[in-house]
């Protein structure tokens, strides 16, 4: 006997046991004892005639729904009383005439992790005529945390078990499954008709395709992202021009999306997650992708509340209420925190202004010296820690002083080690061009017991020195250059160049090179994942970049000039998260925190480490000044330079390295003594300054400095 049309393995068959052939099929079936019948057709009218008056009403017809995949028989209400039964808790939260208006909607859903509870809910609050459900995935275990499938699922089509799972919810509920996903030859079946599309793919370009389909087709599209309950609402059926994610995307389209590798589609997916807004524990967890994670995570309450957000607003449009385009997050998380204690709604906190930075004023005439302009803003251009200049200057005819500015520091600059280096390097800078000038005379470290700020005083003179004079057309060349280079060995000229060049300022200068390379690259590294686990490391470290059109751009250090790709930048809205990093520390996480640190060095040809004997202070503005000769020589050979400086540059014992980061002291003084022994540094050495020499044909962009008039006093 051929039996009717089971439909596909999703679907259920309706038979009708007054048509012939349905009840020859139903007699077959009863018969066959692995076939399960359930028959609650009396409990149904039952309940039916208690819930609604049945007065002038025919007596309720009844059907059977076969499920092929359970072999089983389910006695069922007919469509009309099914559905009017099925749906009677509904009313007045949905009225009757919205029941029938939503029941004629066709939604259309991609993606069927986060999708299947988007669908489930949909079907639940019968607020569809019909689901098209597309995904090309199959059910694994690891879906079972959040996919209310089951382990009878595992290898199953997600679209399949989501439609079976509506399906013995629903019999009657019209489902068309895409278990290819949409590919662009279905993609115009699937759109046709389609009243709304919901969004929940993995893959970036699908999702700008499906957009872009959609807007030509005046679609609206909902998405949402389970973390923080991030709702996208985007309403081309009101606005067929509207551009695609609000405008986060830019200028893109799929095709070109689709010519993207995965590390380059990374800065598209972080602005549309909001990177700046993800949840501590997600953002953290986007840090351990490839390592600890295999992926982002999701909970399965999350999901949960995503269906119920898009059923929210698949109500809204089904019904013809307001719904603008735009985006909005339901914050389970921060709508709990707000509890405390007394009745009433959490209201947002007042918005505070930020403010004004004051305007500089034009510095003073300078004082009257030929040398003195050049020699200021030799000063001006030296390199510092996070571009701080921590410096502050004293002009007469006679000479320029030297102070260091207490004020601008960090907790890396120990002891104020790092600004004597910055001070050295300025000194250096002066000397040099004073020197060009035939202006070079005396100076002096430290000269004034009663002024110990007072670190450095140049006195004008007439001298000159040929390796200062030959320097100084470089002092205001000089940059830093972050671009990844390309390894090759150094000539033996230059590396003879930079050792004289350390010598001759009373530094001693080591070059790592070759296999040590790989080794200081896992030291640097591992201390670039403390810098930021710790909280005020991590702080500072971030309170020295500034973006670009920031109100003051001459102090810190400008993303752009960070050598970083468009991923990478992306990624800096996550990492510069103290929360986030506070979730890494305490999961003992985060390797990936010093992966750019490992690659520069990787790409680098060299690694200058510029030593002096003793930790003084005035050993450190010697050293300061030998790492600015050694910059300014490696960029006279042809190479890019870029300072390197792990948490321990500037500690000389136990105690520097708690102060540092009480929790990964001991961890510091495993890596600082690793970073020494590849370095082959004596005992009584302090490392000035770590310098990556690099091969690169890129050009760096150069940090803007400071106005005199904010470092600059005349006597």
């Amino acid at each position: 006997m051929t039996a009717p049309d089971t439909g596909a393995a999703w679907r259920a068959t309706i038979l009708d046991e007054s048509v012939a052939e349905d009840a020859a099929f139903l007699d077959a079936l009863r018969a066959d004892p692995t076939i399960t019948v359930h028959d609650q057709r009396e409990a149904q009218r039952a309940d039916l005639a208690w819930t609604r008056s049945t007065h002038g009403r025919p007596a309720p017809s009844t059907r059977w729904a076969f499920y092929p995949w359970r072999r089983a028989l389910v006695g069922v209400l007919g469509e009309a009383d099914f559905r009017r039964l099925r749906l009677d808790r509904n009313r007045n939260k949905i009225t009757e005439a919205e029941q029938d208006r939503l029941a004629r909607l066709r939604v259309g859903v991609v993606g069927l992790s986060v999708g299947h509870a988007v669908a489930h809910t949909l079907a639940l609050e019968g607020l569809c005529g019909e689901l098209r459900l597309a995904d090309f995935d199959t059910v694994g275990v690891s879906n079972l945390n959040r996919v209310p499938a089951t382990v009878f699922d595992l290898g199953v089509n997600k679209a399949v078990v989501a439609a079976r799972r509506v399906a013995e919810l629903d019999p009657y509920l019209e489902t068309r499954v895409f278990p290819d996903g949409v590919t662009d030859e279905v993609l115009g079946a699937y759109l046709d008709g389609l009243d709304v599309l919901v969004e929940e793919c993995d893959s970036l370009d699908v999702k700008v395709r499906l957009r872009e389909e959609a807007r030509r087709r005046g679609v609206p599209v909902l998405m949402e992202t389970s973390d923080r309950g991030l709702l996208d609402v985007e309403r081309f059926d009101l606005d067929a021009d509207r551009p695609l994610f609000h405008g986060l995307l830019g200028d893109v389209d799929a095709a070109g999306l689709a010519a993207l590798s995965t590390e380059d589609k990374v800065p598209h997916v972080l602005r549309i997650l909001g990177a700046a807004d993800l949840s501590p524990r997600m953002a953290a967890s986007m840090v351990e992708v490839g390592r600890t994670l295999t992926t982002w995570p999701q909970l399965g309450g999350d999901v949960a509340l995503g269906g119920a957000v898009i059923a929210a607003a698949v109500r809204r449009l089904g019904t013809g209420r307001e719904l603008a385009s735009g985006r909005l997050r339901v914050d389970l998380e921060a709508f709990l925190d707000g509890l405390d204690g007394i009745d009433g709604l959490v209201t947002a906190p007042d918005l505070v202004e930020d403010e004004a930075v004051p305007a500089h004023s034009e510095p003073a005439a300078v004082a009257e010296h030929p040398a003195v302009a050049a020699v200021l803003e030799a000063v001006r251009r030296a390199p510092s820690g996070g571009n701080v200049q921590p410096w502050r200057v004293e002009v007469d005819a006679h000479e320029v002083r030297l102070h260091l500015d207490r004020g601008r520091t960090t907790a890396m600059d120990v002891a104020h080690r790092g600004s004597y280096v910055a001070l050295g390097a300025a000194l250096f800078n002066a000397r040099a061009v004073a020197s060009a000038a035939g202006a070079l005379g005396p100076c002096t470290l430290f000269g004034d017991p009663a002024a110990p700020d007072l670190v450095a005083t140049l006195r004008f003179g007439s001298g000159d020195e040929q390796r200062l004079t030959a320097a100084a057309a470089r002092v205001l060349a000089r940059g830093t250059n972050r671009a990844l280079g390309r390894p090759a060995p150094l000539p033996p000229a230059t590396t003879a160049a930079l050792h004289e060049a350390a010598i001759a300022e009373g530094g001693r200068l080591h070059l790592v090179t070759g296999r040590e390379l790989g080794a200081a690259g896992e030291v640097l590294a591992a201390a670039d994942r403390v810098r930021h686990l710790t909280d005020r490391l991590h702080r500072e470290m971030f309170a020295e970049l500034v973006e670009p059109g920031a109100a003051r751009t001459d102090v810190g250090i400008e993303t752009r000039t960070l050598g970083l790709d468009p991923a990478d930048l992306a990624k800096l809205d996550i990492v510069r998260r103290p929360e986030v990093m506070a979730l890494l520390a305490d999961w003992d996480a985060g390797a990936a925190l010093g992966e750019d640190t490992r690659d520069r060095v990787a790409s680098s040809s060299a690694l200058a480490v510029v030593t002096v004997e003793g930790a003084a202070p005035a050993d450190f503005v010697r050293g300061g000044a030998a790492v600015e000769a050694v910059w300014i020589g490696a960029e006279a050979h042809g190479l890019a330079v870029h300072p390197t400086s792990p948490v321990f540059l500037y500690a000389v014992d136990p105690a520097d390295l708690t102060t540092l980061s009480p929790r990964y002291a001991d961890d510091l003084a495993r890596l600082r003594t690793s970073f020494r022994r590849v370095a082959g540094l004596a005992p009584r050495e302090a490392i000035a300054l770590v310098l990556r020499l690099s091969h690169t044909e890129v050009t760096a962009p150069r940090s803007r400095r400071r106005p005199l008039d904010e470092i600059l006093s005349i006597t």
